[in-house]
């Protein structure tokens, strides 16, 4: 039986911009999308520390060492500039393995850089 699972978590994210014209995706520079281990066009849930707000969308990759987290397309409805943001991905497993999955999860300082790396 398969299970579904945290794969990855980038916690803290400072939004840098959301453009409601853009196609819908979430921006992420390309360090932070490998330090998560995450794929561009990658499948993510996110949610808004400031209001609450959740959605699913998917990674599309930025430049690297930029700190870019941009909202696109519809999403930028859901937060603004300097709202926290959490990014889970997931992946599933089966379930005779799961004792033994660690996510990987990174903390970010507020220009985006990355503070801690840990396994949960």
């Amino acid at each position: 039986m398969l299970v579904h699972l945290l794969k990855s978590k980038i916690h803290r994210a400072t939004v840098t911009a959301a453009s409601v014209d853009y196609e819908g995706s979430l921006t992420l520079p390309a360090d932070l999308i490998e330090a998560a281990g995450l794929l561009p066009y990658e499948r993510i849930l996110c949610s808004n520390m400031a209001n609450g707000a959740r959605w699913e969308t998917y990674v599309i990759e930025g430049p690297r060492g930029s700190g870019a987290v941009e909202l696109n397309g519809a999403v930028a409805h859901l937060g603004k500039p300097g709202d926290q943001v959490t990014i889970m991905s997931f992946t599933e497993i089966e379930s005779h393995q799961a004792a033994a999955h660690q996510p990987t999860v990174i903390v970010l300082d507020p220009k985006n850089q990355i503070s801690r790396r840990r396994r949960l």
